[in-house]
């Protein structure tokens, strides 16, 4: 078997909230916006009369999938990186610094660019729905 990623998917409960921020904030592309339905949908994703609305973002090697259900499920709680099951996204940047620098304030940060004993300059921030996102410096 031959595996290559396609996409990470996040689930949002408010799609033009968040494709506003990961297109105008992080500065990704929308590649595609479209709808799925009907009972071979919902009978794939096991939810009872599911419908969603998508928007693919350019995440270079991978598409970034933002989806909105319906019917939309119970909120989970914040993740911490430490807990198992938690999940980031994690997207290359050349300047860390300028990123950070031009991040609205609005943007919630869990702290300012840090060096790793590895060398790499890492950054996580949350997206307006608490979903964790990590900027590294490439």
């Amino acid at each position: 078997m031959d595996l290559t990623a396609h996409h990470y998917g996040i689930t949002v409960s408010d799609l033009d909230r968040m494709v506003t921020f990961y297109r105008d904030v992080l500065g990704l592309d929308v590649l595609a916006e479209f709808s799925v339905g009907g009972e071979a949908f919902a009978t794939g994703v096991d939810v009872p009369g599911a419908s969603a609305e998508f928007v693919h973002l350019d995440g270079g090697d991978a598409r970034i999938e933002l989806v909105e259900y319906g019917p939309e499920g119970d909120r989970r709680p914040q993740p911490s990186l430490n807990e198992p099951g938690a999940t980031h996204l994690g997207l290359a940047v050349d300047d860390l610094d300028s990123v950070y620098a031009g991040l609205p304030d609005s943007v919630d940060t869990l702290s300012e660019p840090q060096t790793t004993e590895s060398g790499t300059r890492i950054l996580f921030v949350r997206d307006p729905e608490g979903n964790l996102v990590e900027l590294l410096e490439t």
